[in-house]
Formats: structure tokens, C-alpha cells, sequence
């Protein structure tokens, strides 16, 4: 498992889609969950990084686990994800601010994503406040991106997330190119 977390955190990192303390990953297993220390460097990945803790029940190690735990825990709960990528990937966070979904443009992303919802959090003060309705959301989407925040991908494997939050962001890219040429696209 830790391979699994040390591949899919290394590759976010050197792709820019997270900061060098920023995003998380989380597999289900069973009861529970194995989730990124808080402030843990998704690109160095450790043993030590990785905290396990119940979906439903804290102990002693869940003061340790990302801030973002409650909505890795909500997601479990709500869908049968077994694993969640969260991310902050910069064009697709820059679009959140004038987009209220993310059409991508390229075939790929078309085919694989078709839309991206982006969930606005002008009435949430914390990301815990909004888990329910981005935990309903991903039960019919790959991947949900909440405003000026980032992103939250779910699927069976770890790489499956990475692989859906990677290719929104070549989308964004993408739309923010066209949108700065003034192209429209279709």
C-alpha cells in the first residue's frame, strides 16, 4: 500500500497538482481508512505519512490524519469509492472561480470525465460544512471541484483518481488557453 501512495503522491507533486504540503490521499479498507498525515509532502511520501483511523469511530491516531479527514470519511460513507484523491490543481482552481461546471474540450476529457461540477462554498466557512453534498456529488461524477479550493476524485484504486484529476487539469489548461486566445470552443 505504501508504494501505492508513495507513486500516486510523487506523481502529483512533480506534475504541479499539488503544493509541497497541500492535497491528500485515502484508501478504504473495510472499517476503516488509511488517509496522509496532516502537512505530509504528498511528493516524499513516508511511512510515517500514512495514519489509519475508523470511517465512523476516531482513536488514538485521528488527531494525526489530514485535515480534510471528515470529508474522506463522508465520501466512504456516501459512495462505494474505496479510494480518494484530493488535489489542488492551479488552472482547474483558477477556472472554479468563473466556471459552475468544467466542459472539457478535449477528447479525452470528454470521453472520460464528459463534466466536471464545481461546488461553490460561498456558504461553507469550513470543507466539512459542504462534505454531504460533495460526497453526493462524486456518487455521479469521477471527480467534484469545490471552488477556489481544489479537487476530490474518487474510483476503486488510488491511480484511477490520480489518472481523473490529472486529465481535468490538462481539460483546464486546455480552456484557459482558449478562453485567453478568446476562442470558444466546439
Amino acid at each position: 500500500m505504501l508504494t501505492q501512495f508513495q507513486a500516486v503522491g510523487q506523481a502529483l507533486f512533480t506534475q504541479g497538482l499539488v503544493f509541497s504540503q497541500g492535497g491528500n490521499l485515502s484508501v478504504k479498507l473495510g472499517e476503516h481508512l488509511v488517509i496522509t498525515h496532516r502537512g505530509s509532502t504528498l511528493g516524499f511520501i513516508q511511512e510515517g505519512d500514512l495514519v489509519e483511523t475508523g470511517i465512523t469511530k476516531n482513536n488514538r491516531s485521528t488527531p494525526l490524519a489530514s485535515k480534510e479527514l471528515e470529508v474522506h470519511r463522508c465520501i466512504y460513507r456516501n459512495t462505494s469509492a474505496l479510494a480518494v484523491v484530493h488535489a489542488h490543481p492551479p488552472y482547474a482552481v483558477a477556472l472554479s472561480f468563473t466556471e459552475k461546471e468544467i466542459v472539457p474540450c478535449d477528447a479525452e476529457g470528454q470521453v472520460l470525465l464528459s463534466k466536471v461540477p464545481v461546488l461553490s462554498t460561498e456558504q461553507a466557512t469550513r470543507l466539512e460544512d459542504i462534505a454531504e453534498e460533495i460526497a453526493e456529488l462524486l456518487n455521479e461524477y469521477r471527480i467534484v471541484l469545490v471552488q477556489g479550493h481544489g479537487t476530490f476524485a474518487v474510483s476503486q484504486l488510488l491511480e484511477e483518481a490520480y489518472y481523473y484529476t490529472s486529465a481535468l487539469e490538462q481539460s483546464c489548461r486546455l480552456l484557459y488557453l482558449l478562453k485567453t486566445l478568446r476562442i470558444t470552443p466546439g
